[in-house]
């Protein structure tokens, strides 16, 4: 099949993944989909729960390994929809439904990519194909669930919508819980403790807080207060202002390092939810990084999460459509987006594992 019959299949593929509902730990039906590609191109796969993977023909364990990754779940489409969500559909060049842009465009231009290199002898990488579930909510059976049961990974691709531009560091992400305590008392009597006006310095303390570190491709770490929450009835004053703060973290940082800086500094309780959204980068020196740049791509730093944050290895952010149409209404791709994002996968693989 030459590379225009592929690119055709894997846009029939993209508006039948649309049709199907398939949020967060339902994606079974979606699952099968991308099982039925498989199967047509006679490439063997192992699913688990709704992963779906596949290794190159010639797989070699004494080679690295390339992981070309993507996930098949969507969000929830919102209110301000004014098409069918599961109705695909092209207008003026633009493939309309829920998925296309984040990031069923992605996904079926890997799955392309994939099937195009699966036969090929002689690469100096193995491909491990993931089509991953549960991204969008980070859930136990996404990619960082499925990562156990995987060859070992030296580098990754993933997909998410980028405009083929190379997104060469991401930021990660650790959200705290905060308390500023008070004395409790009737809101009639006098108090020099009230918990309410104790948050106001708390609040300029984390307004004006900064994080030394800047990185090159991401820049600063991002603090941001996000929600406030405290007292139950207009005359008692609450023993107790409960904040949260989401923090972006830049690849100067791990996350264990930003909750306990902030959990010695802060002026009050904190506590992070959890550490696992760690900051993801791919030097730009890196081979695959050189193949994108050598076609023309430039680099960038990403702001949004992906399943990269699950990754250890070096990993680079990649993909057709453009992340500002992700979890927007009327979601989108161009046609001609996923025909360019297909053909460049190809040419920069073929400048890397060659």
């Amino acid at each position: 099949m030459d590379q225009k019959q592929l690119t055709e299949k894997a846009i029939e593929l993209l508006k039948q993944l649309i049709s199907i509902q398939s949020f967060s730990k339902e994606e079974d039906k979606t699952a099968e989909a991308i099982q039925d590609w498989l199967n047509f191109f006679e490439i063997p796969f192992t699913r688990d729960n709704n992963n779906v993977y596949a290794k190159n023909k010639h797989w070699d364990d004494a080679k690295p390994t390339l992981l070309l990754n993507s996930h098949h779940d969507t969000v929830k489409p919102n209110q301000a929809y004014t098409k069918d969500p599961f109705l695909p559909h092209i207008e003026d060049g633009k493939l309309y439904g829920l998925g296309s842009n984040d990031a069923g465009g992605c996904l079926v231009s890997l799955l392309a990519t994939f099937s195009h290199f699966y036969n090929e002898k002689n690469l100096n990488h193995n491909i491990l194909m993931v089509a991953s579930a549960e991204e969008e909510n980070a859930g136990t059976n996404s990619l960082r669930g499925l990562l156990p049961s995987l060859p070992h990974i030296d580098v990754a691709i993933v997909g998410e919508p980028t405009l083929m531009n190379l997104a060469i560091a991401e930021k990660g992400l650790v959200v705290f819980d905060a308390v500023v305590k008070g004395t409790p008392s009737h809101a009639a009597h006098p108090n020099n403790d009230n918990s309410i006006y104790n948050t106001i310095e708390v609040l300029e303390w984390f307004k004006n807080y900064k994080f030394e570190k800047t990185s090159e491709a991401l820049g600063d770490v991002k603090l941001t207060v996000t929600q406030i929450n405290a007292g139950s009835q207009h005359n008692v004053v609450p023993s107790q202002v409960d904040l949260v703060i989401d923090v972006r973290v830049n690849d100067c940082y791990s996350n264990l390092e930003i909750a306990n800086m902030l959990k010695t500094e802060a002026p009050c309780e904190i506590k992070e939810r959890g550490l696992k959204l760690n900051s993801s980068k791919i030097d730009k020196n890196h081979p695959l990084v050189k193949s994108g740049i050598a076609l023309g791509r430039e680099t960038y730093g990403s702001p949004t999460l992906s399943d990269q944050a699950a990754l250890t290895c070096q990993s680079l952010k990649l993909g057709p459509g453009d992340s500002t149409r992700s979890h927007s209404a009327d979601e989108f791709i161009y046609v001609n987006e996923i025909e360019e994002g297909i053909d460049l996968y190809i040419k920069i693989l073929n400048g890397f594992i060659q």
